[in-house]
């Protein structure tokens, strides 16, 4: 399995990930953020990690999500081993999922909220990945869940994004993970208000347990009053 969430907020430009697999150090290869721009997830049977270049370059050219994985997934000649998602800088999102992964194979879109999943114990995993973060994060969180609104967000958003993040993550795997287990996760935020935060487990009996430890780690107050001090590009 590899699970995966993308989040864009137009309004402010934060973009943020987070990822999870059986296998070893999904960090290194699975999802990608840049913010104002959008994100890249490249995960499936077998990853591509030369999608989120291309993906890159699309957006930044001004293409829509849609535009930008399909010029990605036509350069591939194994795109049906793959499963990648891309999102936008306005929170328009767009799925590839080959034919060749592994069931059960999902995905879920809400504006500026998406989540994959493949090789996946259960299918409601990927829904309750996003419905757990838009309703940890939105204030609106019943009708964007609904799909009647569109979500919105305080101004402090951007301040409990990492908490946000790992919880959804863990409400998705106890539903069912991985059927070999979770052994990785990563997440990355990136914004205009704050240095990039990038945490990663590469290896671990609970990935959720080892990333809670690393946020509490990373809000110690001797690592904020270091991290404070970065320059914000």
């Amino acid at each position: 399995m590899t699970l995966s969430l993308v989040h864009c907020h137009p309004a402010t430009g934060t973009v943020a990930t987070i990822t999870a697999t059986g296998g070893v150090a999904v960090g290194g290869y699975v999802h990608h953020c840049w913010r104002g721009v959008g994100a890249c997830v490249t995960q499936g049977r077998f990853t591509n990690p030369w999608y989120p270049a291309q993906v890159h370059g699309a957006l930044v050219d001004g293409a829509t999500a849609k535009q930008a994985l399909g010029a990605a997934i036509s350069q591939d000649s194994d795109a049906a081993l793959r499963q990648c998602l891309v999102m936008d800088a306005h929170g328009r999102s767009s799925v590839h999922s080959g034919s060749e992964n592994i069931a059960k194979v999902e995905d879920v879109r809400f504006p500026g909220v998406a989540a994959v999943g493949n090789m996946l114990q259960s299918s409601d995993v990927v829904q309750i990945l996003a419905e757990h973060f838009l309703s940890l994060s939105a204030t609106n969180s019943g009708a964007a869940i609904k799909r009647s609104e569109a979500p919105r967000y305080p101004n402090h958003h951007d301040q409990h994004l990492l908490a946000h993040l790992i919880d959804a993550l863990n409400a998705a795997l106890d539903a069912g993970g991985d059927k070999r287990g979770t052994r990785s996760a990563a997440l990355r935020i990136e914004s205009f208000q704050q240095a990039p935060i990038d945490l990663r487990v590469d290896w671990s009996e609970d990935v959720v347990a080892a990333l809670r430890a690393l946020a509490d780690q990373f809000m110690s107050d001797d690592f904020q009053a270091f991290w404070r001090q970065l320059p914000l590009r």
